[in-house]
């Protein structure tokens, strides 16, 4: 069954584009650990269990980093019913709803598909939003869930991560072992870590510019289901703003998880690392719910939906 979320074309493309090319970069990878460690099965085998891993559990692995759990509706009854309106308006299936205890105002979604999904937000984020705020927010994040942009972010962040390990370990190993190999084996170690670490570097951009259109396709996407692109607009002006605030020490821990949260953990607005970046600027984002509004007129409904 389709949401009523409204479809988009260009992020549709573009995901399947960015698999594509990543399912290059995985072939070519897996081939290059196998001639240069000399054991597919020890490859395949490693490689299948980290992906199941990763794949299966990745919203378990978010909720245990962030230190989010599951809340019923007796414990936050506002929480529910927000989202309740917003999936029976959109026609797609509740998420599990969780809450995490994090200061830092910000939310997420992850799940490997709409029928396995989780929506977390912040104690920070439900304290300094009103309403209607939080109601542009959570649409935001349940326009993920629909477009299926969450589960393609987190396969396509699966041979980044499995690179980055094996640079890490490669480097480590080189470090506190190096004098103990021969010349063939310290030969192998460097072809790896560079082998590794070229996949890693396309892999980091490919996904940054998948990620950068899917958050303007989400805010647009919340802004015609929910009919009000100001409110979502003065959630992120709030939640930049808050974020800033916040000691860049408490933001460094919830940076790796930049890529599925509704505004970066970064505290600031990027200069030229916003060619890096998993969000586009505050300013584009901003502009686009802008012209939204202007579309929409003054005469908009609240909570009316436009099928996709």
């Amino acid at each position: 069954m389709r949401s009523r979320f409204r479809s988009d074309r260009r992020l549709t493309v573009r995901m399947t584009v960015t698999m594509f090319l990543l399912g290059l970069l995985y072939v070519a990878f897996f081939a290059a650990l196998i001639v240069l460690l000399k054991s597919w099965l020890l490859v395949v085998g490693l490689i299948a269990v980290m992906f199941v891993a990763q794949f299966w559990f990745s919203d378990k692995i978010a909720m245990f980093a962030m230190r989010g759990r599951v809340v019923e509706r007796e414990e936050y009854p506002e929480l529910h019913a927000v989202v309740d309106r917003l999936c029976a308006i959109a026609d797609m299936p509740k998420p599990v709803v969780a809450v995490s205890t994090m200061d830092m105002p910000n939310a997420f979604a992850t799940g490997r598909n709409p029928n396995n999904a989780v929506v977390c937000v912040t104690t920070g984020l439900l304290r300094r939003l009103d309403p209607a705020e939080l109601e542009g927010v959570l649409a935001h994040e349940l326009s993920h869930v629909a477009h299926k942009d969450v589960a393609v972010i987190t396969i396509a962040s699966f041979l980044g991560v499995i690179a980055g390990l094996i640079v890490r370990f490669a480097f480590y190993s080189q470090l506190f072992g190096g004098g103990r190999r021969d010349q063939n084996t310290a030969v192998i170690f460097a072809a790896v870590m560079g082998v590794s670490a070229a996949v890693y570097a396309l892999s980091f951009l490919l996904i940054r510019a998948l990620s950068r259109y899917r958050e303007l396709a989400a805010d647009r996407a919340a802004a015609h289901l929910t009919g009000r692109p100001s409110a979502l607009a003065s959630a992120l002006t709030k939640v930049s703003g808050e974020l800033a605030r916040i000691p860049t020490k408490d933001l460094r821990t919830a940076q790796a998880f930049n890529a599925f949260y509704f505004t970066p953990a970064t505290g600031k607005e990027p200069g030229i690392e916003r060619y890096f970046s998993t969000h586009p600027s505050l300013e584009q984002r901003l502009e686009q719910l802008g012209r939204i509004s202007a579309e929409l007129g003054e005469a908009a409904t609240p909570g009316k939906g436009e099928a996709g």
